[in-house]
């Protein structure tokens, strides 16, 4: 296995995770924030889309999807446009409103991107310095574990919510 069909089959089980979160959920459950203070379902796959776009196109020096393609207008939000929700508050969450068709498509087009991005890398492309700012500095692969990591993590919160949803 390369790296390229590694790091494609991480960000392809989240692909196929987030529509299996959203399935059937209406907009009130997505929304739902379990103790009145929890992140929502809406915002967790909202989040964890926002960040895989804007650090991946990063990464590979390309626009992001939500931007380029028009999905920061269909969202609608009240936020900023380049806005991924790192250190969110309370209100800020809450703002996070949007159905599962929209969800699941801004998803599946920011998959079809960096799976596009993937097919090709190479193992010395991984090794790149794409972010100096840190010591060390980060690689491309560096940064795209580190974005598999986050992903992972926020679906499993998804999960976890949609799992104590009522009724």
């Amino acid at each position: 296995m390369t790296p390229a069909e590694l790091l494609s089959d991480c960000f392809g089980r989240i692909a196929e995770g987030v529509p299996a979160v959203l399935d059937g959920l209406r907009d009130d459950q997505l929304a739902l924030r379990i103790d009145g203070e929890a992140n929502s379902i809406a915002w967790l796959v909202w989040h964890l889309t926002r960040v895989q776009d804007d650090h991946v196109a990063d990464a590979f020096g390309t626009e992001q999807v939500w931007l380029a393609d028009g999905w920061h207008e269909r969202f609608a939000l009240p936020l900023e446009p380049a806005d991924t929700g790192y250190g969110h508050g309370f209100d800020q969450v809450a703002a996070v409103r949007a159905n599962a068709t929209l969800l699941a498509g801004y998803h599946a087009a920011v998959a079809e991107r960096t799976l596009q991005l993937l097919a090709d890398v190479t193992p010395e492309q991984l090794d790149e310095v794409v972010d100096d700012a840190w010591d060390p500095p980060v690689t491309r692969g560096v940064r795209l574990v580190s974005v598999f990591d986050d992903d992972a993590k926020h679906l499993g919160q998804a999960e976890f919510a949609r799992g104590l949803l009522p009724g």
